[in-house]
């Protein structure tokens, strides 16, 4: 069983994780016509939407309540109104999603008191448009918290609840925040193909894919999932969710209106992927389509040409919980040894399932002192110093990626993504390999020879 050790130092060295309002508006930019709203200060919301522009290459319509010093003392209400109803007569939202931040979570204020009253004093002019709260304190969590907590504020607040009519095709998808732009695609494409109609919350494969909206600016988001059907995910027939921390949103989702769910903690690698398509068989009674045994086939045949890539490398991985079982699964599948693992948070229930050693609960700093002697390092653009100084390739995943075009486009998961994954690493170790010499072969000869 992999032992987990908690976080010691007091301040962090070289960051690994991103805040939870971060996550939280990376949920909301997933829905249509919507419109993240920071409540804080300015600076909280630069960094947040710095992150987000650099990661994604794309306009990001993130707003904040711009709270100065007095409103910090006296109180942000006046503010959050104002922000609210100027978003609402300028950009005419279907959602304004509010994250908090810790400016205002350390004043302890209440904010579902004080938007009950701005929704009730202001009911007509907030018409027709969707305002949702999701409490994310930077102070913990990282992006996996924030972006479910997103989620589930979604659901409690727009979704009917009650027992409904089940549409038998309809099926509710609820995506972690780790799968890519073209995760999210193929995963529809995946279900439509059993001729099931996928519902997507949240769905940046419509909103963060790098469509050019027109000849005409957007003050919102221009796609994602319509409110309205995220207000009708209770006639959905059964509910997919996406990494261990999409379960609490699924759990909701099933105690409000009764949809059932299944939870796969992972989607990537040839057997994950395997449970996968055949769930989908199961429930819409249909035989896999030629298409998905083709590349189940070619995933087969990429296992056996990448294999001897990595038997026996050490790699060390820093990311978020859901995406360092992701990632860890797949390298140990492949005969990989995981050296070091760090995480942003030591509470997420699949920390007990990871196929490695020992866990820490850290930053990039931790990670360059774990990693040396690894073949590979795999984190997000952060860890370049750390690699380059350590003389190790690395493998950018997760976020933010900002020194490489296309991360959001990158396949990571069922067939398809596995397969790129194995040809990515296998390059990667082709590239960064060494000659053998009299030293590697023999190590009674190691200091004959320099390498």
């Amino acid at each position: 069983m992999v032992q987990v050790f908690p976080q010691t130092k007091s301040a962090a060295v070289n960051p690994l994780k991103s805040s939870q309002p971060l996550g939280a508006a990376l949920a909301f930019l997933g829905v249509e016509r919507a419109v993240p709203l920071f409540h804080g200060s300015q600076g909280c919301t630069s960094l947040a939407l710095v992150l987000l522009v650099r990661h994604f290459k794309e306009a990001i319509p993130l707003q904040t309540t711009a709270l100065d010093a007095v409103a910090t003392i006296l109180g942000g209400a006046g503010n959050l109104e104002e922000a609210i109803l100027n978003l609402k007569r300028r950009a005419k939202p279907k959602l304004i999603g509010i994250c908090t931040t810790a400016l205002v979570e350390t004043r302890g204020e209440d904010f579902a008191g004080d938007l009950a009253n701005i929704k009730r004093d202001r009911a007509d002019e907030l018409a027709g448009t969707e305002v949702v709260l999701a409490n994310t304190p930077d102070f913990e969590g990282a992006i996996e918290e924030g972006w479910a907590k997103a989620v589930i504020s979604m659901v409690e607040r727009i979704t009917t609840p009650g027992e409904q009519s089940r549409h038998q095709k309809k099926i509710a998808i609820l995506p972690g925040w780790h799968l890519t732009v073209a995760d999210i695609e193929l995963l529809r494409e995946t279900v439509e193909s059993f001729g099931l109609k996928p519902v997507i919350l949240p769905d940046i494969s419509g909103s963060l894919d790098g469509t050019v909206p027109g000849d005409r600016w957007v003050p919102t988001t221009y796609g994602g999932t319509p409110v309205d059907e995220i207000q009708e995910l209770g006639t959905a027939a059964q509910c997919i969710a996406i990494g261990e921390h999409m379960r609490r949103p699924a759990e909701l989702l099933r105690t409000r209106t009764g949809v059932p769910y299944a939870l796969f903690q992972s989607l990537t690698g040839l057997k994950r992927a395997d449970r996968f398509v055949s769930f989908l068989s199961e429930i819409s009674g249909a035989p896999v389509p030629a298409n998905i045994r083709r590349r189940r086939a070619q995933l087969q045949d990429a296992l056996l040409d990448g294999h001897f890539h990595f038997g026996g490398k050490k790699i060390a991985i820093a990311v978020e919980p859901d995406q360092l079982y992701q990632f860890a699964t797949f390298f140990t599948g492949m005969g990989a040894e995981i050296a070091a693992a760090v995480t942003t948070t030591g509470t997420s229930k699949i920390l007990a399932e990871m196929p490695a050693e020992s866990l820490q609960v850290g930053d990039l700093g931790d990670l360059e002192e774990l990693a040396v002697g690894a073949d590979l390092l795999v984190t997000h653009s952060h860890g370049r110093q750390a690699a380059e100084r350590l003389g190790i390739p690395l493998m950018r995943v997760g976020f933010p990626i900002f020194d490489r075009l296309g991360s959001q486009h990158k396949l990571t998961s069922l067939y398809q993504g596995t397969r790129d994954l194995i040809f990515d690493v296998s390059n990667i170790f082709q590239a960064n390999q060494r000659a053998p010499c009299p030293g590697s072969l023999d190590p009674s000869r190691k200091g004959e020879l320099p390498r």
